[in-house]
């Protein structure tokens, strides 16, 4: 079967998307399968992979205009693929691509079933923006990204109802997502969507391997960079008084970066040798940094904008906790990440997060409340069965969310929507 992705994100865009993307055309292979990205064009090098071809094709650099051009590239390149190398499944993975309504059906028509992927909505990441910025976040004009979201989610909203209108067969990576669309657009009888939670890559994100020397080294270079390195946490005891806390994710207002700070004088009076590392690109890197000399706390705070892929997965095995207080998300892959990396997790009590988060194997706060989220944190460092919480996380990773488990369920659905367009 030949499979053609189009995806707004692919690395070295490695945001959520991107990675899933990534990932999953590598399985996609390994099953058999050819597969072309149709994806934007981008100033570094495309990482290469066995089998995958990659189609890169211009853009707009505009927030939010650009899923409607770089949408009217991919239909483009799609029907000049097609005649080079005949698709028998279209994957779009909305809503990075902005297509009309006519379009989704002359691709229907003309070329190949679509399915389309749900990763959360526009008026959802609405929302989320607005609901970052009731809880002083960060101001929304700060950020053209945000203010774009705000200003226009409503007009560009369009093109996902188109989407899952036209396509053969949409599929959710939540159940959130999926109660989402249903509010927002409130599709008729035909709408056909399968919830597939994404999964993460288990061999990258793992546990320690404390017989590997050079990745204990590593690990001790890590928590002396942030000055947390007394001799428990060099060894990777619990017992240590000075704990590693990660956030990983864009220095945007819904990811809740603001409130993870206003917590942390609560988290320090109880744990004064805490470290917070925080690693993501964005905007608000030095909003954060001022927001951190005011309260004080400058001296426990560390921003990286930019790590490996290697360097990412051997930070969350060298955390003692991860925390994720985000707004909004469609799924949210970090949480997932830790687990399979053996790191508990504080996230917050809110789909989906609480889809793939329990207190088995993680703790949850009230979403946008500083005061809750240093309780859980404090009971979970305090908490001799937080690592046995890690260990039963990795096992939930491993039964449900792989991406061998992606791979296999989403050629199921592309048989289906190929047998569906030959009814």
């Amino acid at each position: 079967m030949h499979i053609a992705i189009v995806s707004g994100e692919y690395p070295p865009r490695w945001g959520g998307i991107g990675s899933v993307v990534f990932h999953l055309a590598g399985h996609f292979v390994e099953l058999g399968h050819e597969v072309t990205i149709i994806t934007r064009t981008h100033s570094e090098k495309v990482p290469s992979q066995e089998g995958v071809d990659v189609i890169s094709v211009k853009w707009a650099k505009l927030p939010m205009a650009f899923t409607r051009s770089y949408g009217k590239n991919a239909f483009s390149a799609l029907k000049k693929l097609n005649k080079n190398k005949p698709i028998d499944v279209i994957n779009a993975h909305l809503p990075l691509v902005s297509w009309k309504r006519k379009e989704f059906r002359w691709l229907e028509d003309n070329i190949a079933p679509i399915v389309s992927c749900l990763h959360g909505s526009w008026l959802g990441e609405k929302e989320g923006v607005k609901r970052a910025a009731a809880a002083k976040e960060s101001a929304t004009w700060r950020n053209p990204n945000d203010l774009a979201i705000l200003t226009t989610a409503k007009w560009y909203s369009k093109y996902e109802r188109a989407g899952i209108l036209e396509s053969s067969i949409c599929v959710a990576n939540s159940q959130s997502t999926l109660k989402e669309f249903n509010q927002w657009y409130n599709p008729d009888e035909n709408f056909d969507c399968e919830v597939i939670l994404w999964g993460c890559d288990h061999k990258v994100f793992r546990p320690p391997n404390n017989d590997d020397e050079a990745e204990q080294l590593e690990h001790e270079r890590i928590r002396l960079q942030y000055d947390c390195g007394d001799e428990a946490a060099l060894s990777y005891s619990p017992e240590t008084k000075t704990p590693m806390l990660l956030a990983v994710g864009r220095l945007v207002a819904r990811k809740g970066y603001m409130t993870l700070l206003r917590s942390m004088p609560e988290i320090l009076q109880e744990n004064p040798g805490s470290k917070l590392v925080i690693v993501g690109r964005g905007h608000m890197k030095s909003s954060l940094l001022k927001k951190a000399k005011k309260l004080g706390i400058s001296q426990s705070i560390y921003i990286q904008s930019s790590l490996s892929f290697e360097e990412l997965a051997q930070h969350f095995r060298s955390a003692d906790l991860v925390i994720y207080p985000s707004y909004y998300e469609g799924q949210g892959l970090i949480p997932l990440e830790s687990l399979a990396s053996g790191t508990s997790v504080a996230t917050v009590n809110q789909e989906p997060l609480t889809e793939m988060v329990d207190e088995t194997v993680g703790g949850l706060f009230n979403r946008g409340d500083p005061k809750d989220l240093a309780k859980c944190v404090n009971e979970m460092l305090s908490n001799s069965e937080t690592s046995e919480k890690a260990k039963l996380g990795r096992e939930r990773v491993l039964a449900n969310y792989t991406y061998e488990h992606n791979a296999s369920d989403y050629v199921a659905v592309f048989k289906r929507a190929i047998a569906k367009k030959s009814e």
